[in-house]
């Protein structure tokens, strides 16, 4: 495969990665989403709206003065008498009038019932399905019943939704706000769909599979735990009837706001630690139906499409742009995508806010990530190269001097002297004799970089151990007796190796000849290989100046050499020793290396091998 297809497949990935890691981080983040929701619905630009509807509630004071909860029915009565004769378009009562009270109380109460038009009483849906309902003298008085359930978030109890119905025991309510918001149309019947509701001109997106639910948009607050909807106290009106009057021509919602009595209280997306009353939240969800404005949830296709395409636009940032100008980008993306679900609410629609950032933030630093990996290892494949480049530099401008002087020193003498027959086949014969070994040298070279660089398998060629280390001493022989240096061979182990017997033929050469080049003259190199629990052990040993242990560290570090050898005066690039580690190392074996200063030094190169005689045989 191409590596601009493997960098393609690595971006595909990452995009996958980060949309998938993306969605389950959006099931998981409901919290953040709910925290984000009423932080936008806090920050909301306020639009202008006269509300449609008013609150008569029973207070603190208000109980306490008109005699508590006992006296609660009686005061109702009267507050309904001035509430009826100011003319409101509907009344809704919040309280389940279920039991039997006292008898006077329980006429007068039904009297002031009977004058109130479009009145819709409260029912509760109690635990083991059973519906608690207003007592028949009460009811028949009512125009229409509505269930006052909230519908609080599990995690932090928040009111964001009320449910528009609610089924149990074979019977279905509409919510309060709901029948008041019909009655106050003048409608017969609420209409229904599958998606939706319809009051009137009023098109209602409220889902049968998720029991209608409505996001409430409550009015901002008038103060700390008041809503912004008016309101009178039933001390207030029974001081001062006159004050009924603000009831004319709007929907009147009756409830107890006192916080000894009242148990529904809520937190909003308002609140700030403030509960509020039911009847405070049945009024604000009169108030959404009312506006017609009404906060939609965004299709979940919809929202899966913005978290891809965050994702996605993370990822080409990457692809196509590096550097400042992708970081620029992938900023202003990841300002985009925490930006964008507040400009969706400004327009009523709602995203989940925690998955699309999810998308952005994982897919741009993902992908920034894959393309500093991948950058970096252009960056360190092309410093390899170029350090190939330099070591093949290094190689040819002193490795390959010495045949190059020698052939190129034939030539010249051949050219410029009249030499005899038998000189000029001398002659010729050194010529091609230094060719071959600059052509084995080359070919040495270039194979161990072909292989260190992944591009040509090592051959598998069997041989037999000894003869190579036989032929290797041959060979380094002349230069020995140049120096008066004497090899000595201990019984060498018959075994057979597995690999390129040309490589292994250069690593083993080049030990005996570092250990002649950096040995005093008339001193003796020694030679030996053992066999030892199926691995060849060829050593050779020097009496030359030796190495302290840091050096034994770095001496097979490309172009390292050590402080002695540069000061023996023998010439060297220091590319050898790495090589011959190289060559042993794609063996399957290892070098190991004693050494003292002015002691001398041995090498040991360790490899698998077999037994030539049960080789043999097979």
């Amino acid at each position: 495969m191409r590596k601009p297809d493997r960098q393609r497949l690595g971006y595909l990935a990452v995009l996958a990665a980060s949309f998938l890691l993306a969605l389950v981080a959006g099931w998981l983040g409901t919290p953040i989403d709910n925290y984000a929701y009423d932080w936008m619905f806090r920050h909301q630009p306020a639009a202008a709206w006269e509300p449609q509807s008013a609150l008569l509630v029973a207070d603190e004071a208000s109980l306490t003065e008109l005699g508590g909860m006992r006296g609660l029915r009686g005061a109702l009565a009267r507050a309904l008498e001035h509430t009826a004769a100011a003319g409101p378009k509907a009344v809704a009562i919040d309280i389940v009038l279920a039991e039997e009270g006292d008898a006077a109380d329980d006429a007068a109460l039904e009297a002031a019932l009977a004058k109130t038009s479009n009145l819709a009483l409260s029912c509760e849906l109690l635990p083991g399905e059973r519906w608690q309902l207003p007592i028949e003298r009460f009811r028949r008085r009512a125009a229409a019943l509505g269930h006052i359930h909230g519908d609080p978030g599990p995690l932090d109890g928040v009111s964001r939704v009320a449910p528009l119905e609610k089924a149990g025991a074979r019977q279905r309510y509409w919510a309060l706000a709901l029948e008041a918001f019909r009655l106050s149309q003048g409608e017969a019947q609420i209409e229904e769909s599958p998606q939706d509701l319809r009051v009137g001109a009023t098109l209602i997106p409220a889902i049968r599979e998720h029991s209608r639910a409505l996001r409430i948009r409550y009015l901002p607050p008038a103060g700390e735990g008041l809503s912004a909807v008016p309101r009178l106290t039933f001390k207030q009106l029974h001081d001062h009837p006159g004050l009924a009057a603000r009831f004319r021509g709007k929907t009147v919602f009756v409830g107890i706001t006192a916080q000894s009595a009242a148990r529904d209280r809520l937190l909003t997306p308002y609140s700030h630690g403030f509960y509020m009353a039911g009847v405070e939240i049945h009024a604000n969800v009169f108030e959404t139906l009312a506006r017609g404005r009404f906060l939609v949830p965004a299709p979940e296709a919809a929202a899966v499409a913005l978290c891809l395409g965050l994702a996605a636009a993370g990822v080409l940032i990457f692809v196509l742009r590096a550097g400042w100008q992708a970081y620029a980008l992938a900023g202003l993306l990841l300002v985009a995508a925490h930006v964008l679900p507040y400009v969706f609410f400004l327009r009523d629609l709602v995203f989940p806010y925690f998955a699309p950032v999810s998308s952005a933030w994982l897919a741009t630093v993902s992908a920034g990530a894959y393309q500093f990996v991948t950058v970096r290892r252009r960056l360190r494949r092309a410093e390899a190269e170029r350090a190939r480049y330099q070591e093949a530099v290094h190689f040819v401008s002193h490795e390959m001097r010495t045949p190059l002087t020698a052939i190129q020193g034939s030539s010249d003498l051949m050219r410029r002297y009249k030499l005899s027959e038998d000189k000029r086949q001398e002659i010729a014969e050194r010529i091609s004799s230094e060719s071959r070994r600059l052509a084995r040298m080359i070919e040495t070279f270039l194979s161990v970089e072909r292989l260190s660089a992944g591009e040509m398998e090592l051959k598998q060629e069997v041989f037999p151990a000894r003869e190579l280390v036989e032929a290797c001493i041959e060979r380094a022989r002349p230069l020995a007796e140049r120096k008066q240096i004497r090899i000595d061979t201990e019984p060498l182990a018959e075994a057979l190796l597995t690999g390129d017997r040309e490589l292994m033929e250069y690593a083993v050469y080049n030990l005996l000849t570092n250990a002649v080049k950096y040995s005093p003259p008339e001193t003796l190199v020694t030679v030996r290989s053992n066999r030892d629990d199926g691995r060849l052990r060829i050593s050779v040993q020097d009496q030359g100046i030796g190495m302290d242990q840091d050096e034994v560290k770095k001496v097979f570090q490309k172009f390292y050499r050590t402080r002695r050898a540069e000061a023996s005066g023998e010439k060297g690039t220091g590319i050898g020793l790495s090589i011959v580690e190289q060559i042993v190392t794609h063996h399957g074996g290892n070098i190991e290396v004693t050494s003292q200063p002015e002691r001398g030094s041995c090498f040991t190169l360790v490899l698998p091998a077999q037994v030539a005689s049960r080789a043999g045989s097979e």
